[in-house]
């Protein structure tokens, strides 16, 4: 578990299914994935693919609890990948758009960020974000934790930057 002055984090559950679906049935959030909503079979699998990661690496996402009120409002976390075959782990968020513009990516992005450094040992060059280049709330997020765009890219004809903390990890 993870705190931070307004925030608990702590791994996710497979019982915080239904508030993961507000997130990700909420209309601002999928539209800044240009995604539809996701069905509760398409959640699950989500929750059950982070609860997998988790198994295997000992960490992935958070859920991201409100202390004043206890409401989960979103994820943020870790998750081992590739970029280009090199090995990394990606620092990614999601949060319900009425908490949006209130600090509370950035607060636990950087939390979820020492964490890593000070209680996982993860390389502070290997963390990294990928954020869809009209994503600009993201992308700021990343630069407020000290992150700097790398590398603009396609995948499936969506523009993405890499941000990272470190250019040469990338080279």
């Amino acid at each position: 578990m993870i705190e931070t002055d307004r925030l608990i984090l702590r791994l996710m559950k497979e019982n915080d299914l239904d508030d993961m679906l507000k997130i990700f049935t909420d209309k601002n959030v999928m539209k800044s994935f240009n995604l539809q909503s996701f069905s509760r079979e398409q959640m699950k699998n989500w929750v059950d693919r982070n609860l997998n990661h988790q198994n295997k690496y000992g960490y992935g996402l958070f859920s991201v609890i409100l202390k004043f009120n206890q409401e989960l409002i979103g994820d943020c976390g870790l998750e081992h990948t590739k970029f280009e075959e090199k090995h990394c782990v990606e620092i990614g968020y999601d949060f319900l758009s009425k908490y949006w513009n209130q600090g509370y990516a950035t607060e636990a992005a950087k939390a979820v960020k020492d964490y890593a450094i000070e209680k996982l040992h993860i390389d502070l060059k290997s963390i990294c974000s990928f954020i869809r280049s009209n994503n600009k709330a993201s992308q700021r997020v990343s630069e407020k934790i000290g992150m700097q765009k790398i590398k603009e890219y396609k995948t499936k004809d969506i523009g993405y930057y890499l941000y990272a903390f470190s250019k040469e990890y990338f080279k």
